[in-house]
């Protein structure tokens, strides 16, 4: 009986945590994408290009004459030639890298917006943070780097073409 009256004193003196329901969507931080996910979507949208890349380094660097190479070098000239097709070689092999760098970025930041301050008046804070995710983050860069190769190809193709 003792430990019951002892049991309510503490239960009555405990102190009710202040809650403002109003506040909770102030200071919501989110990732717009889920970076398992999208690190795992990069990968399908760069391996046509590392392909790509991989037999012309392949063929032309190291002088392997194989079919399977030569091969994607047909399947890229015939669509070249078609003028129907002809969309198909910039959208694999430079906007899904483009694609993949957007998805793994907006994976990686989240972002924040609450109103600072004890008045919460006039003063407000926009937190954007970058998560390291290592996957994510490397696939950025390769995509990148896939990206930038291309453009390279194509600033000096019509250089030379010109010349």
């Amino acid at each position: 009986m003792k430990d019951n009256d002892e049991f309510l004193k503490k239960m009555e003196n405990l102190q009710v945590p202040d809650i403002n329901p109003g506040d909770h969507p102030e200071r919501v931080k989110m990732a717009v994408m889920n970076a398992e996910r999208s690190a795992a979507l990069g990968v399908w949208l760069i391996v046509v290009p590392c392909y790509f890349l991989f037999c012309v380094c392949m063929y032309y660097f190291f002088h392997l004459r194989l079919s399977w190479f030569e091969s994607m070098f047909n399947l890229m000239a015939s669509l070249d030639k078609n003028p129907y097709l002809r969309f198909l070689s910039p959208l694999l092999l430079v906007i899904l890298p483009i694609v993949c760098v957007v998805i793994n970025a907006l994976a990686i930041t989240h972002v924040q917006f609450q109103k600072a301050g004890p008045e919460h008046g006039r003063v407000k804070e926009f937190s954007i943070t970058i998560k390291i995710r290592p996957w994510n983050i490397l696939l950025m860069l390769l995509s990148l780097a896939i990206v930038f190769t291309f453009l390279a190809y194509i600033i000096t193709e019509n250089i030379v073409v010109k010349n």
